[in-house]
């Protein structure tokens, strides 16, 4: 999800809402801690270098029961981020605290935003070693694999 679908979401709703994919909601008194780009600069295992940015969303469930983002806060929050830090309109990745921090993509349904799973892959597949049939059942480069 792009940060301006999130921006074109939120005046029509009540409150904000994010669940993650199991059906575990965040607690209600969440807090949006940070909201920034993130670039990633690197090579991968085939040897080409790549450059990946996003929008993060950091959410920190804390002891204050009585908080309630509101979706004009948060708004308000995104567009001082874009004015501050020159945000474009990227994809959202949300960072929330489960047994460690995880990075989650970002969908919405039925006025709740939804913590998806993100996965690892090799993006230099051709240069792995692995057999195009075994590419279809696995999504990963392998440790014996030539790229990793």
């Amino acid at each position: 999800m792009k940060l301006s679908e999130i921006k074109n979401i939120l005046p029509s709703l009540d409150n904000v809402a994010f669940k993650l994919e199991n059906g575990a909601f965040v607690p209600e008194n969440f807090h949006v801690t940070e909201i920034g780009v993130i670039t990633k600069n690197f090579i991968d295992c085939g040897g080409t270098v790549r450059n990946e940015k996003v929008a993060n969303f950091q959410l920190w469930d804390a002891n204050d029961y009585e908080h309630r983002l509101k979706p004009g806060k948060l708004l308000n929050i995104i567009q001082l981020s874009e004015q501050k830090l020159g945000m474009e309109d990227l994809e959202v990745e949300v960072e929330y605290q489960g047994e460690t921090i995880g990075k989650y993509g970002l969908d919405f349904q039925n006025k709740t935003f939804i913590l998806t799973s993100k996965q690892t892959d090799c993006l230099a597949k051709e240069n792995c070693g692995i057999p195009e049939e075994k590419l279809q059942t696995q999504n990963a480069c392998t440790p014996s694999g030539t790229c990793c």
